[in-house]
């Protein structure tokens, strides 16, 4: 079965009726994970990104305190499962205030978890992708808005 390109797939819902257009989702939202927090993310926290960015700050702190710090592999599986996590809800929003500050939140916790980042190539690298990716994001921004978040950005490069 060949699947049907996004503008194919608009084009066939616009002509749908709304409770057709309903069904659908819901069987979307049935088979998988994602389109369920998808759905929760449209439908109930959109209009407050401020609140979904501090919602999803306590997951990012939830999932960095039940890190194993004794054993260094499991502790980097974490931090990348932590990133993962992050990368999903930021998909979610698409604003890029909200992947800004989320990657900065990560980037603080990281650092502030107690793991030794030089200690190993992989977290090093993974953390400057993360800074590349903050001051990418950043470059699209307001003036204003680039210097408060620069000063965050210097505090974790020090």
């Amino acid at each position: 079965m060949k699947t049907a390109s996004l503008h194919e797939l608009k084009k066939e819902l616009s002509f749908l009726a709304p409770s057709k257009v309903l069904e659908i989702c819901i069987k979307l939202a049935k088979y998988k994970k994602d389109n369920k927090e998808l759905l929760t993310y449209l439908l109930f926290e959109a209009h407050d990104e401020h609140e979904y960015i501090k919602n999803v700050k306590e997951v990012i702190d939830e999932q960095f305190a039940e890190m194993n710090k004794s054993n260094f592999y499991i502790a980097k599986k974490t931090i990348r499962k932590v990133l993962k996590t992050a990368n999903k809800y930021i998909k979610y929003s698409g604003v890029k205030q909200t992947e800004i500050e989320l990657l900065i939140y990560y980037c603080q916790k990281l650092k502030n978890s107690g793991i030794a980042l030089n200690k190993s190539t992989t977290l090093t690298n993974l953390y400057q992708r993360q800074i590349m990716r903050i001051n990418k994001a950043l470059a699209n921004m307001h003036e204003d808005l680039q210097y408060d978040y620069n000063v965050e950005i210097k505090l974790l490069l020090i």
